[in-house]
Formats: C-alpha cells, structure tokens, sequence
C-alpha cells in the first residue's frame, strides 16, 4: 500500500529587526498574583519574546520582575506603558537601553487615562525621535489603517493595531480594519491588547496578522497557566489555517460528498 506524504511545510520565522521569532505568540508580564506564576506561564505559553513595562519594575527592590526572567530564554521587550507624551516615552526608552537591554522597544503613548486608548500625535513624535536615535521601534497604535500607514513610513519596525481597549477582553472587535490595515502592510502587522481567549488569537492570525502580543488574557484567567497553554495552541491553530487558505464563503449549500463515485 503507498503511503501519502503528510509532512507538513515548516513556517518560516518572524523576523524583526535582527532578531528572528519561531513563536508567534509575545506575552506580557504584568497582573500575575507571584513571580513564580510569571514564570509557569511564560513557560506554558512558549513565548520566545516577553514586554515589560519598565515604570512598573522596582529595580531597588530586593527582588523584582527581571530577576525572573531568564535573558538567555527569552527576548526582553522593554516598553513605555504608562507614558502618556512624547517626551516621557522617549526617556524611558533611553532608560531600556541604558540598563542592558538592545535597542528594540514597544512604543506606547497613551491619551486617556479612561480609555487607555494610543495617542497618535504624541506617538508619531516620539517615534521619529527613536528612529533616529537607532531604535527598532515596535508601536503600539489604534486599529485606524491611516495612522497605521503613516507609522510604518515614519520607520516603525512592526505596527501593533490594538484589537480593543487594552484589558477589555473583547477580542478584534474591528476586522474590516486590521484587514486593511494588513493589505496596505509591507512591515509585520502584531496584533496588540484586547484579546481575551484563544479564539481570538487565532482569528488574529486567521487575519494574517504575524504575531500576537497579549497579557490580561493569560494573566487575568482563572489557571492562568492552562490559558496560557490554550493561548499557544490558538496561535499554533491559526497560523497553520491562514497558510492553508481557508474556503471561500459562499451564499448558497455545496454538498460534501462527490455528484460521481470514485
């Protein structure tokens, strides 16, 4: 009996910058009851890539959040969460670089503390000063495909359109846009804040997105750890479905079964 060949074509790696990612997935590191669960979920998740918000780590403490990541593990990706100017996201950039970590970093300026929705005026400033400065600039942004565009010109590396209000939970609550926004795209488009459960990463990826960073939705679970693992699946699931090539929708029935037998 002849066997079928079901070997499955490798994906290729995401690359930003200089740096290359075989996963997709980039997990955040806030909201964790302990440290210790940090870690197991980190680990669950199979993230290569963690973003840390550098205002929220006490480096005077006696132990803090770098102590529990391992920078032989995982990529660290210091980001500005929590600046709300140009000026202040600038500065802690600089501070990301100047305690050891490279020049990558997630640009993030917000305009409301209500909303936490981005800023796009005080972003675009900030982001022309890190481009120049050498940064590789990973920025977060609404889902508007203008601003999107206008960011990736002025040298963001990645664009990071939010799916929704950070920590919502809500899931991409605009597709029509992130499509958009992905076929005006010719940097890698990562879907950022908003996710809430593994169906929603998947339908990122489904989209065509090229990563999914994400942080409440692990982290605020009930087993943070089994979401995690679940989180991973998803995006394993809806990466290999984007590279399938899904069905067309059609309006009307087509049956399954063949109109003539073999």
């Amino acid at each position: 009996m002849t066997q079928t060949n079901t070997t499955i074509p490798q994906d290729d790696p995401l690359k930003i910058g200089d740096i290359t990612l075989r996963s997709r997935l980039i997990v955040g590191t806030g909201k964790y009851k302990t440290f210790e669960e940090t870690e197991q979920a980190l680990e669950e998740s199979g993230t290569e890539m963690v973003t840390v918000a550098l205002r929220r780590v006490d480096l005077g403490a006696d132990d803090h959040l770098l102590n529990h990541i391992d920078p032989k593990k995982y990529i660290i990706l210091p980001n500005t969460a929590g600046c709300y100017n140009a000026e202040d996201a600038i500065r802690v950039s600089r501070l990301g670089r100047e305690i050891g970590n490279s020049n990558l970093v997630k640009l993030e300026v917000l305009g409301d503390p209500d909303t936490l929705l981005p800023n796009p005026f005080e972003t675009l400033k900030a982001l022309e000063v890190l481009v120049k400065e050498g940064f590789t600039v990973m920025t977060y942004t609404s889902d508007d495909p203008v601003v999107a565009k206008q960011l990736e010109e002025a040298g963001s590396a990645v664009v990071m359109p939010a799916g929704a209000p950070i920590g919502s939970g809500q899931g991409i609550l605009n597709r029509n846009n992130i499509r958009i926004i992905l076929e005006r795209a010719k940097v890698p488009i990562i879907v950022d804040a908003g996710v809430g459960t593994a169906s929603d990463v998947s339908q990122a990826f489904e989209l065509g997105c090229e990563a999914v960073l994400l942080n409440t939705g692990i982290a605020g679970a009930k087993d943070p750890i089994r979401m995690a693992r679940a989180m991973k699946l998803a995006a394993l699931a809806g990466r290999d479905a984007y590279l399938s090539g899904r069905i067309p929708k059609k309006l009307y029935a087509n049956a399954s079964s063949p109109d003539l037998d073999f």
